[in-house]
Order: structure tokens, then sequence, then C-alpha cells
């Protein structure tokens, strides 16, 4: 039996030829990304942006159409109430009420009045704006240093030119994956900040993959052309890249179809990320390197040569 290629071993896609079509396609995904998020913005969980979390076991399965008349009559502000897992378990998230913490405690006591003795309240989580806006800023935080480590990883095992590729893909990577969650409207919490941190790592996995291979191929071929070489490092890498991506998602897919509420916005961005990531290794981060005009490093006795040949 035939071990399964999703790509042929002698695949020979002239990516190069196209770099441009992809440099505009990344680009406007990026600024379209960038352009949504500064307007319309995410949906920042309660994590972010403050206020009341309730955790409740229903008596059978929960009407959730109920629930949202009967809270939504309090006059509390935005409610969001959804399943969390299994049917009979659900989550209510209220919006941060006007005034101090005893107003968002004055809040909760309507909320389980309302709910009455049928349910049983399984935890209670209060969330200030301070808290709120320290999360934000140590997510954003945590993102740029965690960039910033990996350029200088890739900078000391490679070169320069692959440290700065690599950080320009992983940047389209998580512009264009948040952008996705402004379109859709799915919550932005924790989670799902964790789920694009490692995003990050995946995609740097890949493209070491494809970096190693060009390095090893820019030492063994001495006079094929740069692009020619590029090309060909990408499509020994394909297979490998497309099947270990492919095998992922498949696993994601059955976590977010089946794995609730609770982990649905950590899966959804990591099948986002994981397309994206792919793709930003194949088209954007090995030939930006033809941007960037990565070039042989000789060994020092044929340097000597080729300078003495060159005066």
């Amino acid at each position: 039996m035939k071990p399964l290629h999703l790509v042929p071993d002698d695949v020979n896609v002239p990516f190069l030829k196209f770099r441009k079509i992809f440099y505009i396609l990344s680009l406007a995904m990026v600024l379209a990304s960038a352009a949504l998020f500064f307007t319309k913005g995410l949906n920042f969980g309660i994590d972010f942006r403050g206020g009341v979390l309730i955790e409740i076991k229903t008596d059978g399965p929960a009407d959730i159409s109920a629930l949202r008349d009967n809270l939504g009559s309090l006059g509390l502000g935005d409610v969001t109430i959804q399943e969390f897992g299994a049917p009979d378990d659900v989550l209510i998230q209220l919006q941060r009420q006007d005034g101090d913490e005893q107003a968002q405690m004055d809040a909760l006591a309507q909320v389980t009045t309302a709910l009455g003795e049928d349910v049983t309240i399984r935890r209670t989580e209060l969330v200030g704006p301070k808290v709120g806006g320290e999360l934000k800023e140590a997510g954003l935080y945590s993102v740029i240093i965690s960039l910033l480590l990996i350029m200088v990883y890739i900078w000391f095992r490679f070169e320069w030119q692959f440290a700065v590729a690599s950080v320009a893909a992983l940047l389209h990577d998580v512009i264009i994956t948040i952008g996705v969650f402004v379109i859709t409207g799915i919550q932005f919490d924790l989670a799902t900040l964790a789920a694009v941190l490692t995003v990050a790592g995946y995609s740097i996995n890949d493209t070491v993959v494809v970096f190693d291979r060009i390095r090893e191929m820019l030492r063994k071929y001495r006079k094929m052309e740069i692009p020619e070489l590029l090309d060909m490092a990408i499509n020994t890498t394909l297979s490998r890249t497309t099947m270990t991506s492919f095998t992922t998602i498949l696993a994601l897919v059955a976590l977010f179809a089946f794995g609730g509420e609770a982990i649905r916005g950590f899966t959804f961005a990591l099948i986002i990320g994981i397309v994206i990531g792919t793709y930003s290794s194949i088209c954007v981060a090995a030939p930006l390197l033809l941007v960037l005009r990565v070039r042989r490093k000789l060994p020092e006795d044929e340097e000597g040569k080729e300078a003495a040949s060159k005066a």
C-alpha cells in the first residue's frame, strides 16, 4: 500500500513566478484586516472589556431563547447567553454596569433572582475595566515580545534576511487572523489570544523547515539562479508542509464542531491561523528572500578566489 501524498513527489510549481500576485493578495488582506480592526473592532470577551460572568446548570436541556427573553427584560444592557459544553450547561455574560463594584453585585443579584430556583449557579466572576485594560496591554506585549524573540532566533540560526522575512510572515499571519475575528464577530478572549500565539509558533515551524532547505540548497547548488533555487526548495518541502497542516486541521475541525462553546474561539483561531500560516510560509516568507537579496555564503577560501577574479 502506497503512503498518502497530498502533493506528488515530483511536483514543480513555479511559486516565484506568481510572487507579485501573492504580495498584492497578502497586502490587501493585511490592510483590510487592519482597517476593520480600527473601525469595527474585535468582539472582546469579558476578560478584556469587564463585566459579570455566570455559569449555570439547568434541569434538562436549557431553553436559550427563553433565557434571553427573561434576562433581556432586566435592562442590564448587553447579555450574552450560550451553551457551555453541554446542553444543560450555560454561560451568561453581562456587560459592565455603570458604577462601582456594588453596581455589578446588584446586577448579579437581579440575574440570580430572575433565573429562579430551577437552576444551579456553578460560578460567578466579576472583571473590572482596569483588569480588562491591563490584560489587553499584557496581550499586546506578549505578541510583540514573542515576535522579537523569534526574529532573534532566526537571525542566529540563519541570516538577517531570513529573520526579517520570518517576522514579516508572522505579522501577516497574526493580523489576518485577527481580521477574520473582526469579520465573523466571534468573541476574542484570553483563550483566543493564546491560540494566536500558538499559531505564531506553528507558522514559524513551517517557515524554518522551508528556510532550512533553502540554506541547504544555497550551499549545494552554487551556480543555480536564486529564483529557481527558491522554487526547488519550496517544492521539495511542499508535501511535508501540506500534510502536517492537513492532519492538524482535521483534528481542529472535529474540536470546533463537537468541542462546545468553551473552546470554539480557540479552535477557530487555530484553524484560520494554520491555513494562513501555511500559505505565508510558502508564498510570502520564501519569496521575500528574493526581495531582501539573500546570497550564498561561500567558504572563506572560495570568497578569496571570487574577490581575486573580480579584481
